[in-house]
């Protein structure tokens, strides 16, 4: 059997064995709104539990759209132009667009043109989240959860603030887009680190799929919505990375419209747990490094056996990456076996630790293989098995494992997410 896995921009190709009866679980398609940009258009004009956005701002007032990084899929492309004109009342220098980078690096001038278009880069001011940066940031308030949120100055003063992003699965937010646009896209790290700490990460209700009793959900969300006025504008995409769904309007009203609707199509119950689990990190751009690769494990992670074996397909082309907290703490931690001990003593320390905490829980229940385009040295300092020849690698585990053998293949990563039950 021959199966396509999203890897890259081009995709890979891996042959199981013959031998072997894989389970294939992909997302059930949705086919693509024919077209796009008249959806949005009209999501804007008639929204969920909100008034029309042209209506939502007045002109001499200052609006802020807050947009994702590189390591998203978000058809700006699509988006933007819609946006702009719902609100051409709006002169451009009362506009400012705000680049949710989190705790990830700045994007290059090049990745904004790629992911805005070069004439919207020239024509708007573009400020992007420094988390560190401490005189960027004020205070707006502190969560039921107890976490002091820091939002990026800047946003705050606007008047209105347009949230984007895309929805899908997320494996400690339930799912992304909502309100993880301001927290943790606009926040400082203090703020961040509190959202993503073990504490919450080790609540049950952190997981794939679960948004309400889900402590992070719920702290990110209250946290958004210290901001002042805001306007959501979420979209849900296919493997072609088309645009099945447009939910717009209220922040909590829409965003949960839009999990529902991503969650009929993404969440795959099994019954069974496999022996070996190959997947996907959903190919360009969330495979650009090892750190955003964790998803694609924690996907895998959710029916592989103990024991068993994860082979990750993401091609890493930004590395684990250089110079992060990730790589600091898995180089300073030395081992698999050491990595959960490091980060509950050293949690403070570093800016973000989710990735390591997940990386440590799928690593203790299975073995991990990363095929990439990295050397195999780069591959064992984020304390990972080189995958190298696949093929080779997969006949080694069938093997291993047995006639019997369960199989279990992701071919777009974590835009499935299979569960047992």
């Amino acid at each position: 059997m021959e199966i396509r896995l999203a890897y890259g921009k081009k995709g890979m190709m891996v042959r199981i064995p013959d031998r072997v009866d894989a389970h294939v679980v992909e997302p059930r398609f949705v086919p693509g709104i024919a077209d796009e940009a008249r959806a949005v258009s009209d999501a804007l004009q008639d929204p969920i539990g909100h008034s029309p956005l042209r209506e939502s701002v007045s002109p001499g007032q200052r609006v802020a759209i807050v947009f994702s990084d590189i390591t998203r899929a978000t058809p700006y492309h699509i988006l933007m132009p819609e946006i702009l004109k719902a609100i051409s009342h709006i002169p451009d220098h009362h506009i400012t667009l705000f680049c949710a980078t989190g705790t990830h690096r700045p994007a290059t001038h090049g990745e904004l043109c790629s992911i805005l278009g070069r004439k919207i880069v020239a024509r708007f001011r573009i400020v992007q989240n420094s988390s560190t940066v401490d005189d960027s940031f004020r205070y707006a308030g502190t969560t039921q959860a107890g976490n002091r949120i820091l939002l990026h100055r800047e946003v705050l003063d606007q008047d209105l603030r347009i949230l984007t992003g895309f929805i899908e699965p997320h494996f400690f937010a339930g799912f992304s887009g909502g309100g993880k646009a301001l927290m943790p896209g606009m926040a400082h790290q203090g703020s961040i680190r509190y959202n993503h700490s073990i504490r919450m990460l080790e609540s049950s209700g952190a997981r794939w799929g679960h948004t309400r009793g889900n402590p992070l959900w719920e702290d990110l969300t209250e946290a958004s919505e210290f901001a002042g006025p805001q306007f959501l504008l979420n979209v849900t995409l296919n493997r072609h990375k088309e645009i099945t769904g447009v939910f717009a309007g209220d922040l909590r009203e829409a965003h949960q419209r839009g999990c529902q609707f991503a969650r009929e199509s993404a969440m795959a119950p099994l019954s069974e747990p496999f022996d070996i689990v190959i997947s996907s990190n959903s190919g360009y751009p969330l495979d650009l490094n090892i750190y955003q690769s964790v998803k694609g494990m924690s996907a895998a992670g959710q029916v592989v056996r103990q024991g068993g074996s994860i082979v990750l397909a993401s091609e890493c082309r930004d590395g684990i990456p250089g110079g992060s907290d990730y790589e600091k703490i898995l180089e300073s931690a030395g081992s698999v076996a050491a990595l959960m001990e490091f980060i509950r003593n050293h949690e403070g320390a570093y800016r973000d630790t989710w990735q390591v905490f997940f990386q440590a829980k799928i690593q203790a229940r299975a073995h991990v293989y990363l095929k990439s385009s990295l050397d195999d040295h780069t591959v064992r300092r984020a304390l990972l098995k080189p995958a190298g020849n696949l093929e080779k690698l997969l006949e080694e585990l069938v093997e291993e494992y047995g006639k019997e053998c369960r199989v279990c293949v992701l071919p777009q990563g974590p835009h499935t997410i299979p569960f047992l039950g």
